[in-house]
C-alpha cells in the first residue's frame, strides 16, 4: 500500500504522514553513501587480488565518480519527465544490480564497468531524495526535516570504511558489494510502498550534446592524467588529454549558447563572487578527497595495518566533521563565510602538512590530531561555503546551481584520485632513481610529496577564501534549505 499522500499534493498535512516516506528515503541515501566511502580501504586488497597497480585500481573510484557526475544533472529532468518516485526506484534498483555484479567481477575491467553502473544508479538517488523531501515537507518544518537528511550523510562515512575493513579482513572484498543486496531490497520495498507519486512536471527538451560532450571531456582528462603516471609522452596520455580538452571546449560552447535549459548552467560563472567561491570549493574537495583516498593505502601498504584498523582511523575525521558542521551552519548567518573559511581552510592546511611529516615506521596515533584538524576544518567550512554559493548566484539561476556544484564536485573527485595516483607513481620512480629502496622508502617519500602538495593547495584555497565577501541575499530561505542540503551529496 502506498503512502497516503494524494497525487498532485505537495506538503503533507501532518508529520505522521511523512514518517514512512522519510524512512524509505534515508535507507536509500545511507546505502549509496556507505558504499561510496567503503571503497578506499579495499583498494590495496583489490590491487593484490587482481595483481594490478594502484594506477589501474584507482579507476574503480574514478569511474564511479565520473558516472555520478554524468547523471546528477539529469536527475531533475528525469523526475519531471517520468516522476520522482519512479526514477528513485529505478536508481535504487540500478545501484543494487550494479552492486551484485561488482561482487561477481572476475577481472579488474569487469569491476570498473560494474562500478560505473553503480555510479549511474547512485548519482541520482541523493538529488531526487532531497527534492522529494522538500516537496513533501510542510513549509514551517522544512528546515528541520531537511536537516534530518544529514544523519545518513554524516553517519555513513564514519561506518563505511570500518565495515568495509572488517569485511575485507574477515570475509572477502566481494561482501562490500553483496551487503547492498539486502539493504537494496528493503529500500526498494519501502520506496514502492511508502513513497507517494508526486505529480510530474513539464520538462524541457533534453540537452543531448551536453550529455555526450560533458562525460567525454571529464573521462578523457581523467584518463590522460592517469596515464601520465606511466608516461606523459605516451600516445594514450596525449590522446586522453587532447580529446578531453577539445570535448571540454565544445561542451562549454554548447552549454553557453543553448537557449533552453542546458545540462549544466555555466552562465552562473559570470558572477565573480560565485566563481571565486566554487574555485575554493573545488580546492577543498580535491584536498579532502585526495587525503581520504591516500591515507588507507599508506596505512595498509606501508605501515602494515589491516583494512579494518585502517578503516577505523577514518572515525576521528568523520566525528570532527559531524561536530563542527552544524556549528559552521549556525555561525554563517552571524559572521558570513569568510571568517569560517579562514579558520576551516587553515585547519585543513595544518592537518595536511602534519600528515606529510608522518613516516611509515611511526605509530598510527600520529594520524589522530591531523585527521581531527581535517574533519574540523571541513565541517566548519562546508555549509557556509555551499550557502555562499547559493546566495552569490544570480537569482534566476539559483535552481540550477546545485546540479552544477554537485556534478563538478564528483569531477574534481575523479581528478583528485587520477592526479594524485599519477603523482605518487611518478615520484616513486624518481625516488627509486635517486637510490631509495622501492618499498617502503621510495613510495613513502612519494606519499609525503603528495601530502605536501595538498597542504600547499589548501593554503591556496585559504588565500582565495580571504577574497570572498558576503553576497546580497536575494534567495528565499526555502530555496537555500533545499539547495544546501542537496549539495551535501558532493
Amino acid at each position: 500500500m502506498e503512502a497516503q499522500i494524494p497525487d498532485g499534493f505537495g506538503p503533507v498535512k501532518s508529520m505522521r504522514q511523512l514518517v514512512g516516506p522519510l524512512i524509505a528515503i534515508i535507507v536509500g541515501i545511507f546505502m549509496v553513501i556507505l558504499d561510496s566511502t567503503a571503497m578506499n580501504v579495499a583498494i590495496p586488497v583489490l590491487s593484490d587480488d587482481f595483481g594490478r597497480t594502484l594506477l589501474d585500481v584507482q579507476w574503480t573510484v574514478t569511474g564511479y565518480a565520473l558516472a555520478q557526475a554524468a547523471v546528477i544533472p539529469l536527475a531533475g529532468w528525469m523526475s519531471d519527465k517520468f516522476g520522482s518516485k519512479q526514477i528513485f526506484v529505478i536508481s535504487l534498483l540500478l545501484f543494487t544490480i550494479g552492486s551484485v555484479l561488482c561482487a561477481q567481477a572476475n577481472t579488474l575491467e569487469q569491476l570498473i564497468v560494474f562500478r560505473v553502473l553503480q555510479g549511474l544508479g547512485g548519482g541520482m538517488v541523493l538529488p531526487i531524495a532531497f527534492a522529494m523531501t522538500f516537496r513533501m515537507s510542510p513549509p514551517e518544518k522544512a528546515g528541520s526535516i531537511m536537516g534530518m537528511m544529514g544523519f545518513p550523510i554524516l553517519l555513513a562515512p564514519a561506518l563505511g570504511p570500518m565495515l568495509a575493513g572488517y569485511l575485507v579482513d574477515y570475509v572477502n572484498w566481494q561482501w562490500i558489494f553483496l551487503i547492498n543486496l539486502p539493504i537494496g531490497i528493503v529500500g526498494l520495498g519501502l520506496a514502492i510502498w511508502q513513497l507517494p507519486k508526486l505529480p510530474k512536471q513539464a520538462s524541457t527538451s533534453l540537452d543531448m550534446l551536453g550529455i555526450i560532450l560533458g562525460p567525454l571531456a571529464f573521462a578523457g582528462l581523467s584518463y590522460g592524467l592517469s596515464e601520465g603516471g606511466v608516461s606523459w609522452t605516451s600516445d594514450r596520455t596525449i590522446i586522453g588529454l587532447v580529446v578531453g580538452a577539445l570535448a571540454l571546449i565544445l561542451f562549454a560552447v554548447v552549454e553557453l549558447t543553448r537557449k533552453k535549459q542546458p545540462l549544466l548552467e555555466l552562465r552562473v560563472f559570470r558572477s565573480a563572487l560565485f566563481t571565486r567561491g566554487i574555485i575554493v570549493q573545488w580546492v577543498m574537495q580535491f584536498t579532502m578527497f585526495g587525503i581520504i583516498f591516500m591515507i588507507p593505502y599508506f596505512m595498509q601498504k606501508l605501515m602494515g595495518m589491516d583494512a579494518f584498523h585502517a578503516g577505523m582511523w577514518t572515525l576521528p575525521q568523520a566525528l570532527a566533521a559531524a561536530t563542527f558542521m552544524p556549528i559552521g551552519g549556525r555561525l554563517y548567518d552571524r559572521i558570513g563565510a569568510r571568517p569560517l573559511l579562514f579558520v576551516g581552510l587553515l585547519l585543513v592546511s595544518a592537518g595536511a602538512f602534519l600528515i606529510a611529516q608522518i613516516d611509515a615506521d611511526q605509530s598510527p596515533w600520529a594520524f589522530l590530531v591531523p585527521r581531527i584538524l581535517l574533519g574540523a576544518g571541513f565541517g566548519m567550512s562546508f555549509i557556509p561555503l555551499n550557502t555562499y554559493l547559493i546566495q552569490s548566484a544570480p537569482p534566476s539561476l539559483v535552481s540550477r546551481v546545485t546540479s552544477l556544484t554537485s556534478a563538478t564536485q564528483q569531477v574534481i573527485t575523479s581528478f583528485a584520485v587520477a592526479g594524485l595516483t599519477t603523482i605518487i607513481a611518478n615520484r616513486t620512480t624518481k625516488h627509486i632513481e635517486d637510490g631509495l629502496k622501492p618499498i617502503p622508502d621510495a613510495m613513502s617519500s612519494a606519499f609525503h610529496d603528495a601530502y605536501l602538495l595538498l597542504s600547499i593547495l589548501a593554503l591556496v584555497g585559504f588565500v582565495l577564501g580571504l577574497t570572498l565577501r558576503k553576497p546580497k541575499v536575494s534567495v528565499s530561505a526555502d530555496q537555500q534549505n533545499l539547495a544546501v542540503n542537496e549539495s551535501m551529496m558532493g
